[in-house]
């Protein structure tokens, strides 16, 4: 009677587990091309043949570890890591933008993905046109930034699309078009970079714009709101046009306001938020049903004073309650390297605790860890944790 009770027990614990598992339904991992931080690697740009082996590695090695999908930055600077007719090829793929591709990356990186069951996520950067560790020097002839140079302004060493041009929006619509309509993705993907985050006080050089155009606003903050809205407004309507299948994901900076400034925002005290500082309204976009997912990027530990991973899983779980919009959260690995011993990094396993948490919270079906090079280097056996809970 003692065994059967056991076997009875090992039996529930084992459907429990399962139940668990298939809760967390979507499984990613960022794979950024921005400066080579993930693909291709520095000595592989400009040989297809090497980009070609570095990321068969890294697909296998990520399917070897039970992820499902892969969100691959395909647009890191206004540029292109597939054959674009619109923007120049991108330098971190071919060692000179504008270069001519003897291959097309994104084509191929889907067929490599999709026979292993694995679902790709195409990440562009919407506004972003250069680092401000790349000079313009190294911007090609035909960039659209040479072309309509009226389109642009200037932040901090970086130049960027002004989100208050109705051109900008129809320009990243035009992208967002072509991709959906000649690739077989499963998402349009993008990040927490919208507005510049603020650089030691400077203010943005657009109250000029303000004042020639303030359509009905008084406020300079929610014009500068409204604007990133009707992007993404457009940008999910022209989506949904081309292919009603393709879904429209956004990973935010982790907190959208802090109670201290609106008592319907999280318990935290976040020097930067969404809402006040990159003008990212990601709440209005969950109730309106401009995206399909949202995935947040908690890389705070369990227990953070100022930003507690536990409080903002919370947090965003009640917001997408009662919405089409699923959840899934950012996860950060790339934490657990070099970890001091003082902090929750460095003790156990941070990312398994959360991975833990997530589980207990019904709304939260995905994760997706950044990135895709320090997750595989397997610190502090996240590896493990990870095909523990996923295989």
């Amino acid at each position: 009677m003692v065994k059967l009770r056991n076997i009875l027990t090992l039996v529930l614990c084992t459907l429990s587990l399962c139940t668990l598992n298939a809760q967390i339904a979507f499984r990613g991992a960022w794979i950024a091309t921005v400066a080579n931080i993930d693909w291709p690697s520095a000595e592989a740009v400009g040989d297809s043949a090497a980009q070609q082996r570095e990321m068969t590695f890294l697909l296998d090695s990520l399917h070897g570890l039970g992820l499902n999908a892969i969100i691959l930055q395909v647009r890191p600077t206004a540029d292109a890591l597939y054959k674009s007719a619109y923007e120049p090829s991108s330098h971190w793929l071919t060692g000179k933008q504008g270069a001519p591709l003897t291959w097309d990356p994104l084509a191929w990186t889907i067929g490599e993905a999709h026979q292993r069951g694995m679902e790709v996520h195409v990440w562009l950067n919407p506004y972003r046109v250069n680092l401000a560790k790349t000079d313009t020097s190294m911007i090609s002839a035909d960039h659209i930034w040479r072309k309509h140079p009226e389109w642009f302004w200037e932040y901090n060493k970086q130049w960027y699309f002004d989100p208050a041009r109705p051109e900008t929006r129809e320009w990243i619509c035009t992208i967002v078009q072509d991709i959906v309509s000649r690739y077989d993705i499963q998402a349009i993907h993008m990040d927490d970079y919208f507005y510049p985050y603020p650089a030691g006080g400077k203010k943005l050089p657009d109250e000029a714009s303000f004042k020639k155009d303030p359509r009905g606003f008084d406020n300079i903050h929610d014009w500068r709101r409204d604007n990133v809205n009707l992007a993404i407004q457009a940008i999910s309507r022209t989506i949904k046009e081309c292919k009603d299948s393709v879904e429209f994901g956004i990973s935010p900076f982790g907190v959208w306001r802090n109670a201290s400034v609106d008592s319907t925002g999280s318990k935290t005290q976040a020097g930067i938020t969404n809402y006040d500082d990159l003008y990212a309204d990601t709440r209005l976009w969950i109730k309106e049903g401009w995206i399909d997912y949202i995935l947040p990027q908690l890389y705070w530990e369990i227990g953070k004073k100022v930003a507690d991973y536990e409080v903002l899983a919370h947090w965003w779980a009640n917001e997408v309650r009662g919405t089409k919009c699923k959840l899934y959260i950012g996860m950060a690995p790339y934490r657990l390297e070099n970890a001091s011993a003082k902090t929750a990094w460095g003790v156990g396993n941070e990312i398994k605790r959360q991975m833990d948490l997530n589980r207990t919270i019904p709304e939260i079906s995905g994760e997706c860890f950044y990135s895709t090079r320090p997750l595989l280097r397997n610190p502090r056996g996240v590896c493990d944790s990870i095909c523990t809970y996923y295989k």
